[in-house]
């Protein structure tokens, strides 16, 4: 595996996309599981007229973003950086460091979201929180491919979480994916597009540090010209109890998504239900 992706980082982004169009929909008929839960996500965030209109422009782009990675991960980070090719909203970095506030980047499983930290690091530190996958080679790899001048891992556990602390307090950056499920007991269930999801409270928590928080999206950009990189601030105050506050944020990445539905990763599935026993857990986390 690790000689193919070595293989496919050599090919030109509109190749890469070009290929990934055909996985996405070998992916699609090959796997009824996903196939469901893109059908059921689409259709439950966006009604069932929209979902039909974009499920083939989104079955394709699923697949774009699975074999853009190697590039993106195996090629040096100037090479990688040049991808993005126009950049919007970039005023806000330039106040909030005025400022010398810590920025909170949250990117959701929206576009090309692993350019984005490696983008942001050519400008200042960016810390990123990272949960290793199951597998040894792919982590190895994607550990590889993150690991840059400026960018710095964060272990999704305590000592990670202390890290992005200490990053924001310094006057940093930090980056998350805030629609990644978390491990039991560290959500709640909450609205995502009128459906309850487990929803992490981390983003939210990290929010009282007084961070400036900056919603970031690179937008996949036709026959492979590179990426659109958008950054935006939330359209309305991330405040309240922190429940509330993860809410605002589940607010805010529907804001982003509507802005392109077709590039949202749909397959993912957000609305995973757990074990009774985990869902009292919660629960009684909850009433505590």
């Amino acid at each position: 595996m690790i000689t193919l992706f070595r293989l496919l980082s050599r090919l030109p982004l509109s190749w890469l996309h070009a290929f990934g169009s055909l996985l996405g929909w070998l992916t699609w008929l090959l796997s009824p599981t996903y196939r469901r839960h893109m059908r059921e996500n689409m259709a439950l965030a966006l009604g069932e007229a929209e979902a039909a209109r974009i499920r083939s422009a989104a079955i394709a782009e699923a697949g774009k973003g699975m074999l853009e990675l190697p590039r993106i991960w195996l090629r040096t980070q100037a090479e990688t950086v040049s991808l993005v090719v126009r950049v919007s909203g970039w005023e806000l970095v330039e106040a909030a460091s005025r400022e010398g506030r810590g920025i909170l980047y949250l990117t959701p499983h929206l576009g090309c979201f692993e350019v984005t930290a490696q983008y942001l690091s050519t400008h200042a530190p960016i810390t990123v929180l990272y949960r290793p996958p199951k597998r040894a080679w792919l982590q190895a790899m994607i550990e590889a491919g993150r690991a840059r001048a400026q960018l710095h891992l964060a272990a999704a556990d305590l000592s990670g979480v202390r890290g992005l602390l200490k990053a924001l307090r310094r006057g940093e950056a930090v980056g998350m994916l805030p629609d990644q499920a978390p491990r039991s007991g560290e959500g709640r269930w909450l609205d995502f597009f009128g459906r309850p999801a487990y929803t992490m409270t981390l983003a939210g928590r990290l929010v009282e540090t007084g961070a400036t928080v900056i919603m970031v999206w690179a937008e996949r950009l036709p026959a492979g010209a590179g990426y659109h990189f958008h950054l935006q601030q939330p359209t309305q105050p991330i405040c309240g109890t922190v429940d509330e506050r993860a809410q605002q944020i589940n607010q805010q990445i529907e804001v982003l998504v509507r802005q392109c539905p077709q590039q949202y990763l749909w397959g993912y599935n957000r609305y995973k239900r757990r074990k009774s026993g985990e869902m009292q857990a919660v629960l009684d986390e909850g009433q505590g």
